[in-house]
């Protein structure tokens, strides 16, 4: 890239931002129901409500993340990271940051320091999982991407992202331990306590 393309894809950047924090303020405004999630995902906006079957299987992965490495652990459940592409203001069920990571000037956590990314799906914003947000973890080079799906009784484990995708998945079925060792969180994750819809 030459300096010119460089300052043009900081000024989009910046201007996305710009554009994402809108959003944010005006939904913060909004009457949101409460229990439900707010994200953007290509600069549309989706609410969805929490279940107890996806509350259940988030706080099981946070909590095998909390074992690993501790309750100071950088893991983070429905909070904002902005990742590349057009108003990507997501939420993830659970990112893991790097222990070094630090909060922008905006008071943001940057989607460079993302780890591992862990998605419950829900059906109304499957398609999101699967779909744009894993093309968008890809393209952050987020290391590690998996995908709880409780309607398929099973995870998808995407790993090593090239060329702005991931490879095929490991799928695991619900019930068979989750061997993530060798992967950024180098653990091995019961699903036997997952529970289905």
């Amino acid at each position: 890239m030459t300096v010119l393309e460089d300052r043009i894809a900081m000024a989009d950047a910046d201007a996305n931002t710009k554009r994402l924090d809108e959003w944010f303020e005006r939904l913060e405004r909004m009457p949101v129901p409460e229990g439900y999630r707010v994200e953007i995902v290509g600069g549309n906006v989706f609410m969805t409500p929490q279940r107890d079957t996806h509350w259940a299987i988030i706080r099981r992965i946070a909590r095998a993340l909390e074992d690993r490495f501790g309750m100071d652990v950088k893991a983070f459940s429905d909070v904002r990271i902005d990742f590349p592409g057009h108003e990507n203001g997501f939420c993830p069920d659970i990112a893991l940051l790097k222990d070094s990571a630090k909060t922008d000037d905006t008071g943001h956590w940057r989607y460079q320091d993302v780890e591992f990314i862990a998605e419950v799906i829900s059906k109304g914003t499957a398609r999101n999982d699967y779909g744009p947000k894993r093309i968008a973890y890809a393209e952050a080079e987020v290391p590690l991407y998996v995908i709880a799906d409780p309607y398929q009784g099973r995870c998808h484990v995407y790993s090593d992202p090239k060329d702005g995708d991931y490879g095929d998945p490991v799928r695991v079925d619900f019930g068979t331990d989750l061997d993530l060792t060798g992967t950024v969180v180098d653990l091995v994750m019961r699903t036997d306590r997952f529970p289905r819809d």
